[in-house]
């Protein structure tokens, strides 16, 4: 794999600290800042809304920047965003921080995923993508647990001022490991809009959002799950997130061959199991070996299904699949902020601190549905046609027009187009 993939697997380990260590340290801020957990959950949603309104409006603004320069100026954005929350006088500053820090990260991602399929063979797209995603994963790993240990001893503060320097630690990277990439001509916003608007893509961008908000309606509240009921004291609690992100890494490392192999069955077979997870979780949960068993489960088979979903939207957007790709991540804190609030508004009925689990499998059930549906759908040939990945020259992409797979996918990367291994 090219060098270039470790640092924008660097930048995205940066990304995923600051995305995930505030469900560690949410019971820390609000007392800090006196409020309640559940109030204080409004902090991940902030960030989800971030990437939201961030991924098509930095996406756009940046549509014609060369693609290097654009991920530098994303992840300096992301840099300040995390020094604003450092220093937040207060929860509305440390809100407004959390969405600043968030608008850069699914341009980031939409970015970066186009590059990192333009970096290699076509029969090795997915597996590039899932590289670059190992850093998400590696975050929960190592960054998370350690940001959140770090936040529980010295203050939720020293956490964001950490993640600020890994945030230019990242940029050095980027600038010195990723080759210029200069931007297709042929590609402008209007082109990238009407790649947005097609059925398929609009109904992966459903399938995230949905599929994906059961795990974090679980997620933004394991840490209070595991002192409030699999009975373990605060200090297992970076444990426990530790055991998410291993099952995350090897949910990722699965990802990238199945899904290059299988697209849509690897991303039916992964949601079906995430339902399976989340349902049995609200009865494990109770016996702490078995809790722990299942939180790894439920790290992987719920990450993996992001591969598919990044691949699936970006070959379905043909030739114009930055938009799309940065619409994805768009769509996966929709199910980060949905799912919060969800599984927070179950808490506060008084449902208890399992409800969560059952809130995240009904709403992941409605994902899997709309995934079946759209590959009923491009399987009667009811939606558009051949599509790829775009990488090359106008020349170079116009050579895999004329190659598809069986329901119509092409993924075309470095001048030879050969039917897309997928759904």
């Amino acid at each position: 794999m090219p060098l270039a993939l470790l640092a924008l697997a660097v930048s995205a380990f940066g990304i995923g600290t600051t995305e995930f260590v505030m469900m560690g340290l949410l019971p820390n801020v609000a007392d800090d800042l006196g409020t309640s957990v559940p109030t204080a959950g409004h902090l991940v949603s902030a960030y989800a809304i971030g990437v939201v309104v961030g991924a098509p409006l930095l996406t756009a603004l940046g549509s014609r920047i060369p693609r290097k320069r654009m991920l530098l100026l994303l992840m300096a954005l992301f840099v300040v965003g995390n020094l604003a929350s450092a220093l937040a006088p207060g929860f509305g500053w440390l809100v407004a921080g959390r969405v600043l820090a968030g608008l850069p990260h699914g341009a980031f991602f939409g970015v970066g995923a186009v590059v990192a399929a333009r970096l290699v063979s076509e029969d090795r797209q997915a597996r590039a993508v899932a590289t670059m995603f190992l850093g998400l994963t590696v975050a929960n790993i190592l960054g998370v647990p350690a940001a959140t240990l770090l936040g529980q001893h010295l203050g939720w503060r020293a956490t964001f001022l950490v993640v600020t320097v890994i945030g230019l630690v990242a940029m050095a990277a980027l600038a010195r490991l990723v080759p210029q990439i200069p931007v297709d001509e042929r590609q402008g916003l209007g082109r990238e809009i009407r790649a947005l608007g097609r059925p398929q893509v609009l109904l992966g961008l459903l399938t995230a959002v949905f599929g994906f908000a059961g795990v974090f309606a679980v997620y933004s509240y394991l840490a209070s799950m595991t002192t409030e009921v699999m009975g373990f004291g605060e200090s297992t609690v970076t444990v426990v997130l530790a055991l998410f992100g291993l099952g995350m890494t090897g949910g990722a490392l699965a990802a990238g061959p199945l899904t290059d192999r299988a697209l849509r069955p690897t991303l039916y077979g992964s949601l079906a199991a995430l339902v399976l997870t989340l349902v049995a979780f609200r009865f494990t949960v109770h016996v702490p070996w078995l809790a722990l068993v299942t939180v790894v489960v439920l790290g992987a088979v719920g990450f993996m299904t992001t591969t598919p979903l990044q691949m699936l939207v970006m070959r379905k957007a043909k030739d114009a699949p930055t938009l799309a790709s940065a619409s994805n991540h768009s769509a996966f804190n929709l199910a980060n902020a949905g799912g919060a609030w969800a599984g927070g508004a179950a808490v506060a009925a008084g449902w208890g601190w399992t409800s969560p689990a059952l809130v995240g499998a009904g709403l992941t059930v409605v994902g899997l549905a709309i995934a079946a549906i759209a590959g009923l759908l491009d399987r009667a040939g009811t939606t558009e046609g051949a599509s790829r990945v775009v990488a090359g020259s106008p020349q170079e992409s116009a050579a895999a027009d004329g190659a598809a797979t069986a329901d119509g996918e092409v993924a075309e990367v470095s001048g030879t187009s050969s039917p897309a291994s997928g759904s």
